[in-house]
Protein backbone atom coordinates (compact mmCIF):
# COMPACT_ATOMS: atom_id res chain seq x y z
CA UNK A 1 0.00 0.00 0.00
CA UNK A 2 2.48 2.72 0.91
CA UNK A 3 4.60 2.00 -2.26
CA UNK A 4 1.23 2.17 -4.39
CA UNK A 5 0.79 5.79 -2.33
CA UNK A 6 3.94 6.81 -3.43
CA UNK A 7 3.41 6.03 -6.86
CA UNK A 8 0.11 8.02 -6.88
CA UNK A 9 1.81 10.73 -5.02
CA UNK A 10 4.82 11.09 -7.75
CA UNK A 11 2.31 10.93 -10.78
CA UNK A 12 0.51 13.44 -9.24
CA UNK A 13 3.60 15.84 -9.28
CA UNK A 14 4.38 15.02 -12.28
CA UNK A 15 0.85 15.90 -13.10
CA UNK A 16 1.08 19.47 -11.73
CA UNK A 17 4.63 19.86 -13.09
CA UNK A 18 3.11 19.41 -17.01
CA UNK A 19 0.32 21.48 -15.86
CA UNK A 20 -0.64 24.38 -17.90
CA UNK A 21 -0.77 26.92 -14.72
CA UNK A 22 2.37 25.61 -13.59
CA UNK A 23 4.39 26.23 -16.77
CA UNK A 24 2.24 29.67 -16.92
CA UNK A 25 4.12 30.08 -13.39
CA UNK A 26 7.60 29.19 -14.36
CA UNK A 27 7.08 31.29 -17.64
CA UNK A 28 6.50 33.80 -16.03
CA UNK A 29 8.81 33.81 -13.52
CA UNK A 30 11.83 33.24 -16.28
CA UNK A 31 10.40 36.86 -17.63
CA UNK A 32 10.32 38.45 -14.45
CA UNK A 33 14.19 37.61 -13.88
CA UNK A 34 14.86 38.29 -17.34
CA UNK A 35 13.18 41.83 -17.09
CA UNK A 36 15.15 42.16 -13.40
CA UNK A 37 17.94 41.68 -15.21
CA UNK A 38 17.78 44.32 -18.02
CA UNK A 39 16.78 46.69 -15.76
CA UNK A 40 19.54 46.32 -13.76
CA UNK A 41 21.81 46.41 -16.60
CA UNK A 42 19.86 49.90 -17.96
CA UNK A 43 20.23 51.49 -14.07
CA UNK A 44 24.23 50.50 -13.56
CA UNK A 45 25.54 53.36 -15.21
CA UNK A 46 23.52 55.55 -12.52
CA UNK A 47 24.32 53.56 -9.33
CA UNK A 48 26.73 56.10 -8.18
CA UNK A 49 23.94 59.36 -8.58
CA UNK A 50 21.50 56.78 -7.12
CA UNK A 51 23.53 55.69 -4.43
CA UNK A 52 24.10 59.06 -3.08
CA UNK A 53 20.65 60.25 -3.62
CA UNK A 54 19.72 57.57 -1.37
CA UNK A 55 22.20 58.14 1.18
CA UNK A 56 20.74 62.18 0.99
CA UNK A 57 17.22 60.79 1.36
CA UNK A 58 18.11 59.51 4.61
CA UNK A 59 19.68 62.21 5.82
CA UNK A 60 17.46 64.75 4.75
CA UNK A 61 14.19 62.84 5.68
CA UNK A 62 13.84 64.65 9.28
CA UNK A 63 13.95 67.48 8.06
CA UNK A 64 11.76 66.94 4.77
CA UNK A 65 9.32 65.26 7.12
CA UNK A 66 9.16 68.49 9.23
CA UNK A 67 8.92 71.15 6.45
CA UNK A 68 5.98 68.89 5.13
CA UNK A 69 4.01 68.90 7.94
CA UNK A 70 4.57 72.63 8.39
CA UNK A 71 4.18 73.61 4.38
CA UNK A 72 1.52 71.03 3.68
CA UNK A 73 3.29 70.89 0.04
CA UNK A 74 5.60 67.78 -0.28
CA UNK A 75 6.69 69.38 -3.46
CA UNK A 76 7.83 72.66 -1.84
CA UNK A 77 9.10 70.69 0.62
CA UNK A 78 11.83 68.69 -1.08
CA UNK A 79 12.64 71.61 -3.32
CA UNK A 80 14.12 73.04 -0.18
CA UNK A 81 15.77 70.12 1.01
CA UNK A 82 17.43 70.20 -2.25
CA UNK A 83 18.76 73.14 -2.52
CA UNK A 84 19.71 72.99 1.35
CA UNK A 85 21.68 70.12 0.82
CA UNK A 86 22.98 72.22 -2.79
CA UNK A 87 24.70 74.74 -0.77
CA UNK A 88 25.56 72.03 2.05
CA UNK A 89 27.75 70.29 -0.22
CA UNK A 90 28.01 71.53 -4.33
CA UNK A 91 29.12 75.36 -3.11
CA UNK A 92 32.05 74.02 -1.03
CA UNK A 93 33.11 71.85 -3.62
CA UNK A 94 33.14 74.19 -6.21
CA UNK A 95 35.35 76.37 -4.26
CA UNK A 96 37.79 73.74 -2.87
CA UNK A 97 38.47 72.54 -6.61
CA UNK A 98 39.81 75.77 -7.84
CA UNK A 99 42.28 75.60 -4.93
CA UNK A 100 43.23 71.31 -5.25
CA UNK A 101 44.32 72.08 -9.14
CA UNK A 102 46.55 74.89 -8.23
CA UNK A 103 47.90 72.82 -5.40
CA UNK A 104 48.13 69.65 -7.06
CA UNK A 105 50.18 71.05 -9.92
CA UNK A 106 52.35 72.99 -7.47
CA UNK A 107 52.95 69.91 -5.44
CA UNK A 108 54.37 68.27 -8.56
CA UNK A 109 56.69 70.57 -10.04
CA UNK A 110 58.04 70.89 -5.68
CA UNK A 111 58.64 66.98 -5.44
CA UNK A 112 59.57 66.70 -9.13
CA UNK A 113 62.86 69.53 -8.09
CA UNK A 114 62.92 68.13 -4.53
CA UNK A 115 64.42 64.66 -6.18
CA UNK A 116 65.74 65.13 -9.63
CA UNK A 117 67.69 68.05 -8.22
CA UNK A 118 69.18 65.47 -5.31
CA UNK A 119 68.48 67.95 -2.41
CA UNK A 120 66.55 64.81 -0.17
CA UNK A 121 70.27 62.88 -0.49
CA UNK A 122 72.31 65.78 1.06
CA UNK A 123 69.37 66.59 3.33
CA UNK A 124 70.44 62.78 4.51
CA UNK A 125 73.78 63.53 4.62
CA UNK A 126 73.95 66.44 6.53
CA UNK A 127 72.54 64.01 8.98
CA UNK A 128 75.45 61.51 9.74
CA UNK A 129 73.72 59.16 11.85
CA UNK A 130 70.77 58.48 9.47
CA UNK A 131 72.59 58.84 6.41
CA UNK A 132 72.99 55.18 5.97
CA UNK A 133 68.78 55.31 6.20
CA UNK A 134 68.92 57.42 3.03
CA UNK A 135 72.07 54.80 1.65
CA UNK A 136 69.43 52.10 1.98
CA UNK A 137 66.15 53.35 0.36
CA UNK A 138 67.92 54.64 -2.31
CA UNK A 139 69.68 50.87 -3.08
CA UNK A 140 65.57 49.55 -1.66
CA UNK A 141 63.35 51.44 -4.08
CA UNK A 142 63.50 52.96 -7.11
CA UNK A 143 62.91 56.43 -6.28
CA UNK A 144 62.69 57.79 -9.84
CA UNK A 145 59.85 55.56 -10.36
CA UNK A 146 58.00 56.32 -7.58
CA UNK A 147 58.88 59.98 -8.03
CA UNK A 148 57.06 60.02 -11.46
CA UNK A 149 54.27 58.12 -10.13
CA UNK A 150 54.07 60.57 -7.63
CA UNK A 151 54.18 63.67 -9.45
CA UNK A 152 51.61 62.00 -12.30
CA UNK A 153 49.33 61.54 -9.53
CA UNK A 154 49.18 64.96 -8.56
CA UNK A 155 49.37 66.28 -11.98
CA UNK A 156 46.29 63.91 -12.75
CA UNK A 157 44.23 64.86 -10.19
CA UNK A 158 44.19 68.82 -12.23
CA UNK A 159 43.24 66.91 -15.01
CA UNK A 160 40.47 65.01 -14.16
CA UNK A 161 38.89 68.37 -12.82
CA UNK A 162 39.32 69.73 -15.98
CA UNK A 163 38.45 66.91 -18.22
CA UNK A 164 35.73 65.52 -16.04
CA UNK A 165 34.14 68.62 -15.21
CA UNK A 166 31.40 67.93 -18.13
CA UNK A 167 30.35 63.90 -16.52
CA UNK A 168 30.60 64.91 -12.97
CA UNK A 169 28.07 68.15 -13.71
CA UNK A 170 25.43 65.68 -15.05
CA UNK A 171 26.23 63.19 -12.04
CA UNK A 172 25.82 65.93 -9.69
CA UNK A 173 22.64 67.09 -11.59
CA UNK A 174 21.54 63.22 -11.73
CA UNK A 175 22.28 63.28 -7.95
CA UNK A 176 20.29 65.98 -6.95
CA UNK A 177 17.24 64.84 -9.61
CA UNK A 178 17.01 61.45 -7.89
CA UNK A 179 17.51 62.85 -4.30
CA UNK A 180 14.47 65.18 -5.02
CA UNK A 181 11.68 62.11 -6.04
CA UNK A 182 13.28 60.35 -3.39
CA UNK A 183 11.97 62.85 -0.46
CA UNK A 184 8.87 63.76 -2.47
CA UNK A 185 7.69 60.20 -3.33
CA UNK A 186 9.20 58.23 -0.52
CA UNK A 187 6.35 57.46 1.53
CA UNK A 188 4.65 55.90 -1.87
CA UNK A 189 8.25 53.82 -2.52
CA UNK A 190 8.03 52.28 0.84
CA UNK A 191 4.77 51.04 0.11
CA UNK A 192 5.74 49.75 -3.00
CA UNK A 193 8.36 47.98 -1.70
CA UNK A 194 6.22 46.02 1.09
CA UNK A 195 3.71 45.20 -1.51
CA UNK A 196 6.23 43.43 -3.82
CA UNK A 197 8.00 41.96 -0.63
CA UNK A 198 7.20 38.70 0.45
CA UNK A 199 8.02 39.49 3.58
CA UNK A 200 5.76 40.91 6.63
CA UNK A 201 5.12 43.93 7.27
CA UNK A 202 7.26 44.04 10.47
CA UNK A 203 10.56 42.37 8.87
CA UNK A 204 10.10 45.15 6.42
CA UNK A 205 9.84 47.67 8.77
CA UNK A 206 12.84 46.14 10.18
CA UNK A 207 14.97 46.49 6.71
CA UNK A 208 13.69 49.61 6.30
CA UNK A 209 15.28 50.98 9.59
CA UNK A 210 18.51 48.50 9.30
CA UNK A 211 19.42 50.19 5.66
CA UNK A 212 18.62 53.97 7.62
CA UNK A 213 20.97 53.22 10.51
CA UNK A 214 23.51 51.51 7.97
CA UNK A 215 23.37 54.64 6.25
CA UNK A 216 23.85 57.34 8.69
CA UNK A 217 26.63 55.37 10.71
CA UNK A 218 28.39 55.29 7.06
CA UNK A 219 28.17 58.55 6.27
CA UNK A 220 28.54 60.19 10.54
CA UNK A 221 30.72 57.40 11.13
CA UNK A 222 33.32 57.50 7.84
CA UNK A 223 32.48 60.56 6.11
CA UNK A 224 32.45 62.99 8.95
CA UNK A 225 35.27 61.46 11.26
CA UNK A 226 37.15 61.47 8.10
CA UNK A 227 36.57 64.79 7.32
CA UNK A 228 37.25 66.27 10.57
CA UNK A 229 40.90 64.40 9.98
CA UNK A 230 41.68 65.86 7.27
CA UNK A 231 40.43 69.38 8.40
CA UNK A 232 42.51 69.30 11.52
CA UNK A 233 45.37 67.96 9.29
CA UNK A 234 45.20 70.06 6.82
CA UNK A 235 45.58 72.98 9.26
CA UNK A 236 48.34 72.05 11.11
CA UNK A 237 49.69 71.83 7.64
CA UNK A 238 49.22 75.21 6.87
CA UNK A 239 50.05 76.18 10.42
CA UNK A 240 53.51 74.88 9.62
CA UNK A 241 53.97 76.53 6.49
CA UNK A 242 53.78 73.33 4.57
CA UNK A 243 53.33 73.19 1.15
CA UNK A 244 49.78 72.51 -0.39
CA UNK A 245 47.88 72.11 2.83
CA UNK A 246 44.39 72.05 1.38
CA UNK A 247 45.19 69.56 -1.09
CA UNK A 248 47.13 67.16 1.76
CA UNK A 249 44.06 67.84 4.31
CA UNK A 250 41.92 66.27 1.32
CA UNK A 251 43.89 63.78 1.01
CA UNK A 252 44.22 62.79 4.36
CA UNK A 253 40.38 62.88 4.70
CA UNK A 254 40.38 60.85 1.74
CA UNK A 255 42.67 57.78 3.30
CA UNK A 256 41.22 58.09 6.33
CA UNK A 257 37.73 56.97 4.68
CA UNK A 258 39.40 53.27 3.88
CA UNK A 259 40.20 51.04 6.75
CA UNK A 260 43.86 49.87 7.65
CA UNK A 261 44.94 53.44 6.00
CA UNK A 262 44.66 56.96 7.75
CA UNK A 263 46.28 60.24 7.39
CA UNK A 264 49.48 59.07 9.00
CA UNK A 265 50.54 57.68 5.25
CA UNK A 266 50.76 61.64 4.80
CA UNK A 267 52.19 63.01 7.93
CA UNK A 268 54.73 60.82 8.66
CA UNK A 269 56.53 61.52 5.75
CA UNK A 270 56.44 65.00 6.17
CA UNK A 271 57.26 64.73 9.72
CA UNK A 272 61.22 62.97 8.50
CA UNK A 273 61.38 65.86 6.06
CA UNK A 274 60.88 68.62 8.63
CA UNK A 275 63.73 66.86 10.51
CA UNK A 276 65.37 67.03 7.37
CA UNK A 277 65.54 70.06 7.19
CA UNK A 278 66.40 70.64 10.40
CA UNK A 279 62.73 71.38 12.44
CA UNK A 280 63.19 68.91 14.73
CA UNK A 281 60.25 71.18 17.04
CA UNK A 282 57.78 71.02 13.57
CA UNK A 283 58.37 67.95 13.17
CA UNK A 284 57.95 67.13 16.48
CA UNK A 285 54.69 68.97 16.77
CA UNK A 286 52.97 67.73 13.79
CA UNK A 287 53.66 63.66 15.54
CA UNK A 288 51.87 64.87 18.32
CA UNK A 289 49.23 66.82 16.29
CA UNK A 290 48.94 63.33 14.02
CA UNK A 291 49.11 61.06 16.77
CA UNK A 292 47.13 62.13 19.15
CA UNK A 293 44.91 64.98 17.93
CA UNK A 294 43.93 63.18 14.08
CA UNK A 295 44.67 59.67 14.78
CA UNK A 296 42.48 60.07 18.60
CA UNK A 297 39.20 62.11 17.10
CA UNK A 298 38.65 58.87 15.42
CA UNK A 299 37.81 57.31 18.97
CA UNK A 300 36.30 60.84 20.09
CA UNK A 301 33.79 60.97 17.04
CA UNK A 302 32.96 57.60 16.18
CA UNK A 303 31.11 56.41 19.39
CA UNK A 304 29.32 59.75 19.40
CA UNK A 305 27.71 59.83 15.46
CA UNK A 306 27.20 56.76 15.61
CA UNK A 307 26.59 54.83 18.95
CA UNK A 308 24.75 51.02 18.30
CA UNK A 309 23.66 52.32 14.54
CA UNK A 310 26.07 50.13 12.95
CA UNK A 311 25.59 46.41 14.15
CA UNK A 312 28.39 45.28 12.23
CA UNK A 313 31.48 43.40 13.19
CA UNK A 314 34.98 45.15 12.55
CA UNK A 315 35.88 42.51 9.84
CA UNK A 316 32.60 43.02 7.65
CA UNK A 317 32.65 46.44 8.30
CA UNK A 318 36.07 46.08 6.43
CA UNK A 319 35.15 43.91 3.78
CA UNK A 320 31.78 45.57 2.87
CA UNK A 321 33.68 49.22 2.61
CA UNK A 322 36.63 48.07 0.79
CA UNK A 323 34.74 45.62 -1.31
CA UNK A 324 32.13 48.11 -2.22
CA UNK A 325 35.08 50.45 -3.55
CA UNK A 326 36.87 47.48 -5.42
CA UNK A 327 32.85 46.90 -7.38
CA UNK A 328 31.19 49.99 -7.32
CA UNK A 329 33.57 52.81 -6.69
CA UNK A 330 33.08 55.38 -4.46
CA UNK A 331 29.47 54.97 -4.41
CA UNK A 332 30.62 51.37 -3.02
CA UNK A 333 31.25 53.11 0.58
CA UNK A 334 27.37 53.70 0.38
CA UNK A 335 26.31 50.59 -1.26
CA UNK A 336 28.59 47.89 0.14
CA UNK A 337 27.22 48.29 3.47
CA UNK A 338 23.56 48.43 2.92
CA UNK A 339 23.89 45.16 0.44
CA UNK A 340 25.51 43.57 3.76
CA UNK A 341 23.05 44.91 5.63
CA UNK A 342 20.05 43.72 3.84
CA UNK A 343 21.78 40.64 3.32
CA UNK A 344 22.41 39.75 7.31
CA UNK A 345 19.04 40.76 8.14
CA UNK A 346 17.63 38.37 5.39
CA UNK A 347 19.72 35.67 6.93
CA UNK A 348 18.23 36.53 10.46
CA UNK A 349 14.60 36.60 9.26
CA UNK A 350 15.66 32.93 7.67
CA UNK A 351 16.63 32.07 10.29
CA UNK A 352 14.18 32.97 12.63
CA UNK A 353 11.58 31.37 10.59
CA UNK A 354 13.14 28.11 10.16
CA UNK A 355 12.93 27.90 14.17
CA UNK A 356 9.70 29.01 14.32
CA UNK A 357 8.83 26.08 12.15
CA UNK A 358 11.33 23.66 14.25
CA UNK A 359 9.08 24.55 17.12
CA UNK A 360 5.72 23.94 15.11
CA UNK A 361 7.18 20.22 14.09
CA UNK A 362 8.35 19.53 17.92
CA UNK A 363 4.30 20.78 19.30
CA UNK A 364 3.17 19.41 16.55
Amino acid sequence: MSDLKTRKIAAQIANDWGSRSHVHTLLLMAVTVVGIYLCYRLAAPFLPAFAWALALAVLFAPLHRWLASKLKHPNLAATICVLVAALIVVVPAMFVAERIIAEAASSAETINILFTSGEWRRAFEAHPRIAPVGHWIERQFNLPEIVNTATAWLTGIAASFVQGSVLQLIGVVLTFYLFFYFLRDRGAALESLRSLSPLSEADMNRMFAGVTDTVHATLYGTFAVAAVQGTLGGLMFWWLDLPAPLLWGIVMGLLAVVPVLGAFIIWIPAAIFLVLDGSGGKALLLTLWGTIVVGGIDNLLYPMLVGRRLKMHTVLAFISLVGGLIVFGPSGLILGPVIFTITRLLMEIWSSQNKAEQAKGKAG
